[in-house]
């Protein structure tokens, strides 16, 4: 049995990554900043007012973990505001929150985590093919965008400095997903959270800092 600690799980794929997850056997903790219901009722371990941009918020969660070894941490918690998406109508104030959380949330996160994951543990990083520079063809979303590339930079750092240690870093785009932050438009969370996890199991010292499709494919950055 192994431990994930998955954050974003109040919905959309982290919640059905937590199912699934759970499902198979392995022990989960959830990690968010409001639970619900049907959270609670998996059977799993839930850490509720947790935003990644508090250091106090984030150090408490490692004092509650003082003791636990984990074996995935899936950095699945991000956001998108769409008052940053054209030219004309800029909001930085919107551009920084979405590299707080997208960005420096997530980073925050692991690098606190990081003594409670051992020789041969994974860290996949949900990021986002709008984070490509390669595949930018439309423009636009410039706090969404900046903010994915920051943190796929931040998985790649992570994947080399970590590999030492036998530690393995996965940067994982999920696909276009059914959920709230897309007005529910592409694949179910079921399908995109089933291909992720099949890329984190196949995860390893040779593949470790790839940029994936959570089809498989490897994406330009």
């Amino acid at each position: 049995m192994a431990t994930y600690l998955i954050t974003g799980t109040n919905r959309g794929i982290g919640k059905e990554l937590c199912k699934q997850v759970h499902s198979k056997g392995n022990q989960v903790i959830a990690v968010c900043r409001q639970s619900d219901g049907e959270l609670e009722s998996l059977g799993i371990s839930v850490e509720t007012r947790v935003d990644i941009t508090s250091e106090k918020d984030v150090a408490g969660l490692v004092n509650r973990l003082q003791g636990v070894k984990l074996d995935v941490l899936i950095n699945n918690a991000g956001i998108v505001k769409r008052t940053s998406n054209y030219l004309d109508d800029l909001d930085f104030d919107s551009i920084r929150q979405q590299f707080e959380v997208n960005a420096m949330g997530t980073l925050r996160l692991t690098h606190a985590l990081l003594p409670l994951i051992e020789s041969g543990g994974k860290i996949a990083i949900i990021t986002s093919r709008m984070g490509s520079i390669d595949d930018n063809t439309s423009g636009g979303s410039y706090g969404y965008r900046m903010s994915k590339v920051a943190v796929s930079m931040a998985g790649k750092s992570l994947s080399v400095d970590l590999k030492p240690q036998g530690i393995y870093v996965a940067i994982l785009h999920p696909g276009l997903v059914s959920t709230r932050m897309t007005n529910f438009t592409g694949i179910s969370p079921e399908e995109s959270a089933k291909n992720l996890l099949a890329r984190i199991d196949e995860l390893n010292l040779e593949n470790t800092g790839t940029f994936w499709h959570a089809k498989g494919e490897v994406l330009p950055w």
